[in-house]
C-alpha cells in the first residue's frame, strides 16, 4: 500500500485571495500596516501562530492570540457569507479521482490549516470519501515538524518508503525530508521550484498532469490512465 499526502493552500486550492482578506483583517485588528501580497504568501504553510510570529516577530509575540482570532473571524464570515471561493488548481480532481480508483493507494492531507477549513473545503469541491488521513494545524504541531506525517502514516500503516509529501512550499518538503518520505514539489504555488528542491523535493512539476508519472517513477510502480 501506498500513501499520498497533499498540502491544500496552493497546492489543491487557490486560496491566495482567501489567505490575504485573513491577513488584513489581523492586522487592522492590531493596528499594524498592511503586509505586502509577497509577504503574506510567503508563510503560506505554517500554522495560524507561526505564521503570525514570523511576520511580525518575536517581540510582537503578545499580538499573536489577537491576529488568529480575527483572522478566523474574518474566515468564517467569508463562508458563511459565499465570498469564500477557493478553486480547484487545473487537473486536481482528475488526478484524485484516479488515485482515489487505485486500491493500492490511500490519499491523505497535511495542512496548515485548521480542521474546520479543511471541512469547508472537502465540502465545496465534493471530496468526501477522497481522504483516509486528515491531518491540521489543530492537531499536530506546525510544518516543517514532520509530526503530520508521522501521524498519516501511523493511522494507515504505510511506511516511509511507500509515502510521498505533496506540497507547494519549502516547509511541506521540509517536513517530508524530516519525517524521512519523498517530498514532490508543485510550481502552481507560494514558493519557487529552487526553494522546494533545495528544501528536499526530488522533482517539481509544472501541472498536475504530471504528478502521477512522477510518483510512478520514483516508486517504481505501475502508471493508471485517467480522462
Amino acid at each position: 500500500m501506498y500513501l499520498v499526502i497533499f498540502d491544500c493552500d496552493g497546492t489543491l486550492i487557490d486560496s491566495q485571495d482567501a489567505i490575504m482578506q485573513g491577513l488584513y483583517a489581523a492586522y487592522e485588528a492590531v493596528e499594524l500596516p498592511r503586509p505586502t501580497r509577497a509577504e503574506g504568501l510567503s508563510i503560506v504553510g505554517l500554522s495560524l501562530e507561526e505564521a503570525f510570529l514570523q511576520l511580525v516577530g518575536d517581540a510582537r509575540a503578545d499580538l499573536v492570540p489577537v491576529m488568529k482570532a480575527a483572522y478566523r473571524k474574518r474566515a468564517i464570515e467569508r463562508r458563511e457569507s459565499g465570498e469564500d471561493r477557493s478553486p480547484l488548481y487545473p487537473g486536481t480532481r482528475q488526478v484524485l479521482d484516479a488515485l482515489a480508483q487505485r486500491d493500492d493507494v490511500l490519499l491523505g492531507v497535511a495542512t496548515g490549516k485548521h480542521s474546520r477549513g479543511v471541512a469547508y473545503m472537502v465540502e465545496e469541491h465534493g471530496l468526501q470519501n477522497k481522504f483516509v488521513t486528515i491531518q491540521t494545524s489543530d492537531r499536530a504541531p506546525s510544518k516543517p515538524n514532520p509530526a503530520m506525517i508521522m501521524q498519516a502514516m501511523a493511522e494507515t500503516g504505510v511506511d516511509a518508503a511507500r509515502t510521498v509529501m505533496i506540497g507547494d512550499t519549502s516547509y511541506d518538503m521540509l517536513m517530508a525530508r524530516n519525517a524521512g518520505v519523498h517530498g514532490l514539489g508543485v510550481s502552481w504555488g507560494y514558493h519557487q521550484p529552487a526553494q522546494l528542491m533545495e528544501a528536499g523535493a526530488f522533482q517539481v512539476i509544472d501541472k498536475f498532469e504530471q504528478l502521477i508519472p512522477a510518483i510512478s517513477k520514483q516508486l517504481s510502480w505501475s502508471e493508471v490512465q485517467y480522462a
